[in-house]
C-alpha cells in the first residue's frame, strides 16, 4: 500500500527551526490566551512587562529586522538604491501631509497599510511553502483564497460589526459600519472557501498521497489567530497576543534564515554588523539585540515626546517634553513612525523573487 507522502517537505531552513519560530508562535500564542481566558477574554488592561515583550521586544523590534535586508547591506543599496531612498522619503511627506489633515487621517491611512502587510506576510509564507507544489493553477488558487480569506474575513467583520474593546493602533483609525447583511455575506464567503480548502486537501492527501505540512500550519495557523484574535476574544490583550506573536517572530525568523543564508553564500564576507551577526554562533544574540535596541529607543521617543504612558520603562526618555503643538506634531509623528512606514512598503519590494532564486528553490 503506497503510504503518505511526508518525508519531503518544503522546510525554509529545516524542519526545527521552522517549526519552532515561523509554524508555531500563533499556536503558542493561542495557547498563552487560552490557558488565561478571564484575563485575556475583554480585558483592556496589559500588565506592563507584557506590553514590554509584545510591543517592545516583537511588534516595534520586527520592524527594524528589513535593516539587515536593506540598508545594512551595500549590495542591497546598490540594487534597489532608488527604492531604499524614495520610499521614507515618500512616506514621510505623504505623512505629513495626512497628519495635517487631521491625525486620524494619518492613523487611519498607516492602518490599513499596516493590515494589508500583514496580511500579505501571510499570502508570502503559503505561497513560499508551496514552492515545490506542481497541482495546476486551480490547487493554487484555492490556496490563495483560503488564506486571503483567513484574514479578510475577520477584517470585514471588524468593519461591519461595529466598535470592538481594541483598535489597530488608536481610537477611530478604521471606518466601521453596522451591516448584518454584509456579515451574513462574508460568513457563508468564508465557510464556502474553507470547505473547498478542506475538499482539495482531502482529495490530495487520499489521491495523490501527500501531504503538506508546513503550508497547510500556515493556513491553519492563519485561520485560529486571526478569527479567535478578532472575532471570538473581544479584549485588547488576547487581539494584539495574537496579532503581534503570529506576525512579528515568524518574520524575524524569516529574515534571520535568509540573510544568513545570504551572507554563507557570499565568497567575500561584507564586514561590519552582516559579519558579526552571521559568521558567528551566537550571531543571533547580536541580531536580536539590536533590534530590541533600536525598538527600545524608538519607543521611547514615543512615550517621551507623545504618549507619556510608560514612564518607568523609558525612564531615560521622561524628561522629554511633550510636544503640543499642532505643527511640530504634524512633523514629529510621521518621523517616528517612518520606521513603521518604511518597513510596510518596503516589504513589497525586497521579497521578489527574479527567476535565478526562484530556479534556485528559494
Amino acid at each position: 500500500m503506497e503510504t503518505l507522502k511526508t518525508i519531503s517537505q518544503p522546510w525554509i531552513k529545516n524542519k526545527l527551526t521552522d517549526s519552532i519560530f515561523i509554524l508555531s508562535p500563533p499556536f503558542v500564542a493561542l495557547l498563552i490566551v487560552a490557558l488565561f481566558p478571564t484575563q485575556f477574554k475583554n480585558s483592556g488592561v496589559m500588565p506592563i512587562a507584557y506590553w514590554v515583550i509584545l510591543i517592545v521586544m516583537i511588534d516595534v523590534a520586527h520592524v527594524y529586522s528589513t535593516l539587515y535586508r536593506t540598508y545594512f547591506k551595500s549590495s542591497a543599496i546598490k540594487q534597489q538604491q532608488h527604492v531604499l531612498i524614495a520610499v521614507p522619503v515618500l512616506c514621510y511627506i505623504s505623512g505629513v501631509i495626512l497628519y495635517i489633515f487631521g491625525g486620524v487621517f494619518f492613523w487611519r491611512a498607516l492602518a490599513y497599510l499596516a493590515v494589508f502587510h500583514f496580511i500579505r506576510q501571510q499570502y508570502g509564507f503559503m505561497r513560499l511553502y508551496s514552492r515545490n507544489e506542481r497541482f495546476g493553477r486551480l490547487f493554487r488558487t484555492i490556496d490563495i483564497f483560503t488564506i486571503y480569506a483567513a484574514t479578510l474575513y475577520p477584517i470585514l467583520y471588524w468593519h461591519f460589526i461595529g466598535k470592538r474593546n481594541f483598535n489597530w493602533f488608536v481610537d477611530g483609525d478604521f471606518l466601521l459600519f453596522r451591516s448584518d447583511t454584509v456579515l451574513l455575506i462574508t460568513k457563508a464567503l468564508y465557510l464556502t472557501l474553507i470547505g473547498i480548502y478542506i475538499i482539495k486537501e482531502t482529495w490530495v492527501i487520499c489521491w495523490l498521497k501527500v501531504f503538506n505540512l508546513p503550508k497547510n500550519l500556515v493556513i491553519l495557523g492563519t485561520l485560529s489567530s486571526w478569527y479567535l484574535g478578532i472575532i471570538y476574544y473581544n479584549g485588547d490583550m488576547a487581539f494584539t497576543t495574537l496579532n503581534v506573536v503570529s506576525h512579528g517572530i515568524p518574520y524575524m525568523a524569516l529574515i534571520w534564515v535568509v540573510e544568513q543564508r545570504n551572507f554563507n553564500n557570499q565568497i567575500a564576507k561584507p564586514p561590519g554588523i552582516l559579519k558579526l551577526t552571521f559568521s558567528k554562533y551566537y550571531g543571533w544574540i547580536i541580531f536580536a539585540g539590536v533590534l530590541i535596541l533600536l525598538a527600545y529607543v524608538e519607543e521611547g521617543l514615543w512615550d517621551g515626546l507623545i504618549w507619556k504612558e510608560h514612564g518607568s520603562v523609558f525612564r531615560v526618555f521622561s524628561a522629554l517634553p511633550i510636544i503640543n503643538s499642532d505643527l511640530i506634531l504634524a512633523l514629529l509623528v510621521p518621523f517616528l513612525a517612518l520606521p513603521q512606514s518604511t518597513h510596510y512598503v518596503l516589504d513589497g519590494f525586497i521579497w521578489r523573487r527574479n527567476k535565478k532564486s526562484a530556479e534556485a528553490g528559494f
